[in-house]
C-alpha cells in the first residue's frame, strides 16, 4: 500500500519529465547550432509520419576515408541556410527543422532510402496540423542544378517553410579588395581615353550605330529566335510581323547608304527612321551655320523634293516587295 502511494505521489514528476518529441528535437537543435546531428533514432523521430513539423535533412559523407568532396563543398551552405533559419521567431523556427545525418552514422537509413551518393537533401512536409501539405511520407528531393551554393538552396526550402528563409549573402571581401584595387588603373586608363569620350563625333557614330541596330530588326530575330533564311533560302519574310536574319542585315545596309547620301548632300533633313540619328547630328552642327535666312529657306524647299528620292523612295520600293498586297506605287 505504501508502495502504491509512493508511485502515485511520483507520476506527476515523470509526467513532467517526459518530453515531447517537438522538445526533443528543439533541444537537439539548440544544441548543434540549428542543425540537428542524427542517428537512426533521431532520424525516425524527426520523419515520424505523423508530424506537424516539417524538416530539411543533409545526407552527406564527411569522413576523408569516403573522399566525397562535393559534401565538403556544400557542408557550409547548408550550415549557412540553417544558422540563417535559426534567427526566426521561436514560434516559426520551431516548425521546421534542419538536420544532418552522415553515412558512417546511419548506415541502415542511407540503405533504406535507397541512397548511393552524397550529398542529398530531404524535405519532408508536415503530415498534421496547419502547415500540412501532404499526408504521405515520401520526400522532396533537392535539385543541385544550381549548384552547391547558399542562396539558391535558401530560395528553393522557402517554398517548404512556414516563412521565407531570411538568408543574406556574406560580404565578399576579396572582391570588394579587387574593385578598390581596380580604382587607380580606372583612373589612369580614363586619363588616357578622355579625349576620346569627350569627342562629339564619337557620340555622333555611337548614336547613329545603336539606331541602325534597333530600327533594322536585329533586337527583334535575338528576341524571336527567328532563322537567318527561310528553309527555301529565301531571305524575305513576308509581312511586316515577321523578319529574318539576312533581312536584318539587308535593311542596315540600307539604313546606312540612306546616311551616306544624307551626309554626302552636306545637308540634314529627318524624313525616315533609318537616317533619324545621322540627318538630327548634322541639323545640329550644319544648319546653323547658314548665315542667310533666305538661303536656309531654299535649302528646305530643295530638301523637301529631293529627300524623296533619295529616302523614301528606296524605303518605299523595299516595302512594296516585302508587302505585295499594300499599293505602295500609289506614293511612287
Amino acid at each position: 500500500m505504501l508502495r502504491l502511494i509512493i508511485a502515485l505521489l511520483c507520476l506527476p514528476f515523470c509526467l513532467a519529465a517526459q518530453k515531447s518529441p517537438r522538445d526533443e528535437l528543439v533541444q537537439l537543435a539548440a544544441t548543434g547550432n540549428g542543425v540537428i546531428r542524427l542517428d537512426e533514432r533521431t532520424f525516425d523521430l524527426l520523419t515520424s509520419p505523423n508530424r506537424d513539423w516539417s524538416a530539411a535533412i543533409q545526407l552527406t559523407a564527411l569522413n576523408p576515408q569516403r573522399r566525397c568532396g562535393p559534401c565538403k563543398e556544400f557542408g557550409p551552405s547548408f550550415q549557412a541556410v540553417a544558422k540563417a533559419w535559426s534567427t526566426v521567431n521561436p514560434e516559426q523556427r520551431n516548425n521546421h527543422f534542419f538536420a544532418s545525418i552522415d553515412f558512417d552514422d546511419a548506415f541502415q537509413v542511407f540503405k533504406k532510402l535507397g541512397i548511393m551518393s552524397a550529398p542529398v537533401v530531404h524535405v519532408y512536409p508536415a503530415t498534421e496540423g496547419p502547415n500540412a501539405k501532404t499526408t504521405r511520407n515520401d520526400p522532396f528531393k533537392y535539385d543541385f542544378s544550381n549548384g552547391f551554393e547558399a542562396r539558391p538552396l535558401a530560395e528553393q526550402l522557402s517554398s517548404h517553410t512556414p516563412i521565407p528563409i531570411p538568408y543574406k549573402d556574406p560580404i565578399n571581401w576579396t572582391r570588394v579588395t579587387s574593385l578598390i584595387s581596380l580604382i587607380p588603373i580606372v583612373a589612369l586608363v580614363f586619363r588616357f581615353i578622355r579625349p576620346v569620350l569627350q569627342n562629339r563625333w564619337v557620340w555622333a557614330a555611337n548614336t547613329i550605330l545603336l539606331s541602325t541596330i534597333m530600327t533594322s530588326g536585329y533586337m527583334f530575330t535575338r528576341i524571336r529566335g527567328t532563322p537567318y533564311v527561310a528553309p527555301d533560302g529565301s531571305w524575305l519574310a513576308a509581312g511586316f510581323q515577321t523578319q529574318y536574319g539576312q533581312e536584318v542585315q539587308v535593311v542596315s545596309l540600307l539604313c546606312a547608304w540612306l546616311r551616306l547620301l544624307t551626309l554626302s548632300s552636306g545637308r540634314a533633313h529627318a524624313s525616315s527612321d533609318g537616317v533619324l540619328a545621322g540627318s538630327f547630328v548634322l541639323l545640329i552642327l550644319l544648319v546653323p551655320q547658314q548665315s542667310s535666312p533666305s538661303r536656309q529657306r531654299t535649302a528646305d524647299i530643295h530638301l523637301d523634293s529631293d529627300q524623296f528620292y533619295h529616302v523614301l523612295y528606296p524605303c518605299f520600293m523595299f516595302s512594296d516587295v516585302k508587302n505585295r498586297g499594300y499599293p505602295f506605287k500609289l506614293l511612287f
